[in-house]
């Protein structure tokens, strides 16, 4: 009960931190001048889901995950202004961190199937999923120094100094 506490404040205070430094760059995406060209964000339908992430069908109870590296997974929509401003940033994310984590988005729209298996009601949301330990979601427009936050510490297990 502890854990969930404290992951519903860090999702519900991640999510005012990206409304917060949405509005002071008047909705515009943060400047990537280190972005990086060589970055891919692997678009997923339900069937590649299943298969590189987990096969909710398969395990009703207990998460497993696919993959062989850690993953960040965007639920997003087209039409979504956060989500396109984020784009970028999980775009350049994934060139820099290439040899360490995937990054996946599903489009929402498409596959509602996921979007109800994991309760997407607010987009963007983030599964961010390590290879050891649980998964977990963030809602909202997450700044990029959020993001390398979270796959330092979380995914990769780097701890802060």
């Amino acid at each position: 009960m502890k854990y969930l506490k404290h992951l519903l404040f860090l999702t519900l205070v991640l999510a005012l931190v990206s409304c917060t430094v949405s509005a002071k760059n008047g909705g515009k995406p943060a400047d990537n001048t280190a972005a990086n060209s060589e970055g891919v964000v692997v678009t997923l339908d339900k069937t590649s889901f299943l298969m590189k992430v987990f096969n909710y069908e398969q395990n009703k109870s207990n998460f497993v995950y696919e993959g062989t590296k850690p993953c960040i997974v965007d639920f997003y929509a087209d039409w979504c202004g956060p989500c396109r401003m984020v784009a970028p940033i999980l775009k350049d994310l994934a060139g820099v961190y290439k040899d360490q984590i995937v990054v996946y988005k599903v489009n929402i729209d498409e596959n509602k199937d996921l979007a109800e298996a994991f309760g997407i009601q607010s987009i963007p949301t983030y599964l961010f999923v390590p290879m050891k330990g649980k998964p977990q979601m963030a809602v909202g427009a997450l700044p990029r120094e959020e993001f390398v936050g979270v796959i330092e510490n979380i995914l990769l297990g780097k701890k802060q100094p």
